[in-house]
């Protein structure tokens, strides 16, 4: 790496920061210089399994920490807006994971920090950056698809433990949150192809047996200004697993297979009226493509397409669906006073 590395904080040790920033980091040549958790023999392990240079005692501490240039946060999403406003505060660049908080009101507090702070801040919609999306809104560009007229987003997965924090509505859990914002988020992005951003037309969902307010599954039907329409669909309790996303056009589709975990399904097919086909386009992990393009817009000004206005605009596009389908709000959490 010819570039100075970034300098990494990570929030927690939980298993998705091994995908979504250990291994990344490995690869592309950045330092984790602090990790911290609940349980500091956690974060000891996890700093010994991936060469995070000190492992220390709170959230706090990393979030306050000079070495300390970007925070990395993969809490719970409850703890979202509040560690990315304490690391915003503290002049701290921001990687979140999605979404970028609770509900609407607390989206809003995140933007207008970082807007004060005039640091970086993104949310971890890494899909963005593979070559399976790329290649996807390439097809639409090019017009061998035609006109956009219909876009399904599919995100269901087995049911995680009970005991999940994924299940408590006090930490912000639900189907929507942890799967059905990468539905909308995928349609929403399709924009420059549909005469502007889709607006939510209506929304079903069922609760969580035993966690109530807690979305199980959530349906929504879109609707964008040109006329194409939507379908995003999520269940968190569903019996095998599909991340699909498939575009109909005017003169043909196209299915990214699996778009949120490229890494084990790179296929797009393309079917039009000259034939079927199957794209392979690479199972290197969005997750590392994310990075890089993180680390390029702080090293070299390269533009991102996510920031704190495109978090909020996907949060209020949650709230919707969870009015809609006449289920709660995310409730908000207060910062701990301890890791």
């Amino acid at each position: 790496m010819t570039e100075e590395p970034l300098r990494i904080g990570v929030l927690g040790a939980a298993r998705i920061a091994e995908l979504s920033i250990a291994g990344p980091a490995r690869v592309t040549g950045h330092r984790l210089v602090a990790v911290a958790a609940r349980d500091r023999s956690r974060a000891e392990a996890f700093a010994a399994e991936h060469d995070v240079e000190r492992v220390l005692d709170s959230y706090a501490d990393v979030v306050s920490d000079p070495a300390v240039e970007v925070v990395y946060n993969p809490l719970a999403n409850g703890l979202h807006a509040p560690w990315n406003l304490a690391a915003l505060a503290a002049g701290k660049h921001v990687l979140t994971e999605k979404p970028s908080a609770s509900n609407t009101e607390e989206a809003a507090e995140v933007r207008d920090a970082v807007a004060k702070a005039g640091t970086v801040f993104m949310e971890g919609f890494h899909y963005l950056f593979h070559p399976v999306t790329r290649r996807l809104h390439e097809l639409l560009e090019s017009g061998e698809l035609g006109e956009l007229r219909h876009v399904e987003t599919t995100m269901v997965m087995p049911a995680p433990p009970d005991t999940d924090p994924r299940w408590s509505l006090p930490l912000a859990g639900g189907a929507l949150m942890d799967l059905g914002c990468y539905s909308l988020h995928a349609q929403r992005v399709l924009a420059p192809w549909a005469g502007g951003v889709p607006r939510l037309v209506a929304a079903r969902g069922g609760e969580r047996p035993g966690a109530p307010g807690v979305d199980e599954w959530l349906d929504a039907d879109l609707e964008f200004p040109g006329g194409a329409t939507g379908t995003a669909r999520c269940h968190m309790a569903h019996d095998g697993w599909e991340m699909s996303c498939r575009i109909v056009g005017s003169h043909g589709e196209a299915t990214a297979v699996n778009f949120v975990q490229p890494h084990l399904d790179d296929r797009v097919r393309v079917r039009t009226a000259s034939g079927e086909r199957v794209e392979m386009l690479g199972r290197r992990s969005s997750y590392t493509y994310q990075l890089e393009a993180f680390a390029a817009h702080l090293r070299r000004g390269v533009p991102l397409r996510l920031d704190a206005d495109d978090a909020l605009a996907t949060m209020r596009l949650i709230d919707d669906c969870y009015r809609s389908a006449g289920l709660p709000l995310r409730p908000r959490t207060a910062l701990p006073s301890t890791p």
